[in-house]
């Protein structure tokens, strides 16, 4: 195992303690799954030989998915991956026409990390160092600076809404040349997704388009073939809670955002995404639900079927869907022993609590909640480090009168709720009943079977 830092030793204690998940630090704490780690540093691989990859990592709430997903996070940014990651959202889609789309594909830039920002807020970075090669490209060649950024954007033209990326990338180079702050801020704003009109853009870049609802996906894609162009090994896209899809109330709302999903796949699976990853993370049912879920829409259900012979314990992880197995009992405890020796840090774990007292915790659980305790496992790993932090502050507490005081519940499955859309007849605005003058998309499209999914007695 590697050196534990005091900043990710604070930062995995602080997480674990609130009952999220740690950002940094993961693979101190990391128990099981080994197969499945191994799969998605295959396709990180692939990502970074030029290819495209797409996974689903579907499990029940609190089985570790947005744990898992985080790892991998930190994998690719050490195999020179750039990350980006959201949670989705009521006003953060995959499709939508009220600027959910735009909204999302914001806060993946937000968050989009590399190995020496590990933190997020990397677009600056990543934008200079394509710069600073192409400088020093410019010099070896004999070529201006100019010259060396536009053949080296060359590419990217090739793809939907290049020309106007090539563009900004240039104006960045124009005021990192001319000291002109501003022009900088500018473009990295426009690289965010942060311009909400085109006019604004205009006026500040001298560009027509923008990033906004319709080009979400494309512009993805060519964030990707950027990151290459930086010298990165391309661009992981993480999703979270993508059971909001699921409970979108409009059926049209949801088949487009399937649409969206649907032509990731295709892409993936076909080899036209260059440098490109999607991980999604889900619940069985915004998977399987054949009424809601991504079963609902048929093209994707034949893609994302299982491998009946994966069956009895037979598992197969080459498919586009992986299920995380619950963890076991032994899994657990050895996890808790990973979290005591993170506590203790430099000092004795067995002095902190020994290992019999991780054995009476894990009893108690059992006793209190059977063996949801390791199948949903997060309750019992944050009452563990409220144990731990008791024995820690008072030296002259005794374990064995500690571990009989834990109150410990189920992990309680958050209620699905349906999502209503915010404008009338389209997928963002405030959502009412269509009238009969109501000739809107989601009035027409939506139709009988929103009727009766929002009927109440």
């Amino acid at each position: 195992m590697s050196r534990l830092r005091e900043r990710e030793r604070a930062a995995i204690l602080s997480s674990l303690r609130a009952g999220v998940v740690p950002r940094v630090g993961q693979h101190h704490i990391q128990v099981g799954r080994k197969g499945e780690i191994q799969a998605l540093i295959n396709d990180i691989e692939t990502v970074a030989d030029g290819g495209g990859s797409v996974r689903f990592i579907i499990g029940e709430y609190g089985s570790g998915k947005t744990f898992f997903l985080n790892l991998i996070r930190a994998i690719a940014m050490e195999k020179k991956l750039v990350t980006v990651s959201a949670d989705l959202s009521p006003d953060r889609r995959l499709h939508a026409t009220g600027g959910q789309a735009r909204s999302l594909y914001a806060e993946l830039m937000r968050n989009l990390a590399t190995r020496a920002k590990p933190e997020g807020g990397a677009v600056a970075s990543v934008t200079e160092r394509f710069v600073s090669s192409a400088l020093q490209r410019s010099k070896a060649e004999g070529i201006s600076p100019e010259s060396a950024i536009r053949e080296g954007l060359d590419s990217l033209t090739e793809l939907t809404g290049g020309y106007a990326f090539s563009e900004v990338v240039e104006a960045y180079w124009q005021g990192h040349d001319s000291g002109d702050v501003a022009r900088k801020q500018a473009a990295v704003r426009w690289l965010r997704g942060e311009y909400e009109t085109r006019t604004d853009a205009r006026r500040d870049l001298g560009v027509r388009g923008i990033i906004d609802d319709e080009n979400f996906y494309d512009s993805l894609k060519l964030m990707a073939r950027f990151s290459r162009l930086a010298g990165f090994g391309g661009l992981l896209v993480t999703l979270d809670e993508m059971v909001n899809l699921y409970k979108l109330a409009s059926t049209q709302a949801r088949r487009s955002n399937y649409e969206q999903i649907l032509r990731v796949v295709n892409d993936a699976l076909q080899g036209n995404a260059v440098g490109l990853g999607f991980l999604f993370g889900g619940t069985p049912e915004f998977l399987m639900s054949e009424r809601r879920g991504l079963y609902s829409y048929e093209a994707l259900h034949g893609r994302l079927a299982e491998n009946r012979f994966a069956a009895g314990g037979l598992q197969d992880l080459s498919g586009p869907v992986i299920h995380l197995t619950n963890l076991q009992p032994e899994d657990l405890y050895v996890l808790l022993k990973k979290i005591r020796g993170v506590y203790a840090s430099d000092a004795d774990p067995q002095s902190l609590l020994p290992d019999e007292g991780i054995q009476a915790f894990l009893h108690h659980c059992h006793s209190k909640i059977g063996s949801a305790y390791f199948k949903t496992p997060r309750n019992a790993i944050r009452e563990f480090v409220h144990l731990l932090s008791v024995i820690e502050q008072n030296p002259g507490a005794q374990w064995e009168d500690l571990v009989g005081r834990v109150r410990i519940e189920a992990e309680r499955v958050d209620q699905i709720t349906e999502l209503a859309d915010m404008a009338p007849g389209a997928e963002g605005g405030t959502r009412h009943d269509a009238g009969p003058g109501d000739n809107s998309a989601e009035g027409a499209a939506g139709g009988e079977d929103d009727a009766l999914e929002d009927f109440r007695l």
